[in-house]
């Protein structure tokens, strides 16, 4: 009887790694080797991705529009989207990483990442440039100060966007996003890991 009760608590310890595990670490933060496939704009592009393709939206930025079909092309749209391309036309090697604390896709199904080209995180590039406004920030991102202080600079230059005389105030939402109650259950799990390990080995 004993044994039966120990074997049912490790077998508790083993659920709960399960489901410490598995749901957390979808968003690894190692970096990924991926192709190019197409250009599409500024903040997106179609990528091979583990030898399938998908459409990646740039995490954490915004670059004016060239394809809306209402805004239409939008000031820096065009060389936002040439500089990008040529970024990714011309990189050695393009590489893409998810981030722990954002959703993996968007609703439209997009590949949520940062994308780094010849070891050069290009979400920066486009933001020290005045091509892109730091945005959608729905947690808290690992590149987020990075590109907040090369935006700061930016205004203060006046390049690009920042050049024009219109309104480019971040867009921040924090503390009350599905991040953090991810981050509450991966915390509670845990609690309840230490316990049951604390009643194994008593």
């Amino acid at each position: 009887m004993k044994y039966m009760i120990l074997n049912i608590k490790y077998i508790k310890v083993f659920t709960l790694l399960l489901l410490i595990i598995i749901p957390f670490n979808v968003y690894a933060s190692d970096k990924i080797e991926v192709k190019l496939v197409k250009c599409i704009d500024g903040d997106t592009a179609r990528l091979m991705i583990d030898g399938k393709e998908e459409k990646v939206r740039f995490l954490a930025i915004d670059t004016p529009e060239t394809k809306h079909p209402t805004k239409g092309v939008e000031p820096y749209g065009l060389q936002a989207s040439k500089y990008t391309c040529n970024k990714l036309t011309n990189a050695k090697k393009i590489e893409i990483e998810y981030d722990e604390n954002s959703d993996k896709q968007d609703r439209y199904n997009r590949q949520l990442v940062w994308v780094f080209t010849d070891d050069k995180l290009l979400q920066n590039e486009l933001v020290k440039k005045g091509y892109a406004k730091v945005t959608y920030l729905y947690g808290d991102y690992k590149y987020t100060d990075i590109l907040l202080k090369s935006e700061e600079l930016a205004k203060q230059n006046k390049r690009g966007i920042y050049s024009l005389n219109t309104n480019t105030k971040t867009v921040a939402k924090s503390k009350n996003t599905e991040y953090d109650y991810k981050k509450e259950i991966k915390k509670y799990l845990k609690k309840v890991f230490a316990n049951i390990l604390e009643e194994i080995f008593e």
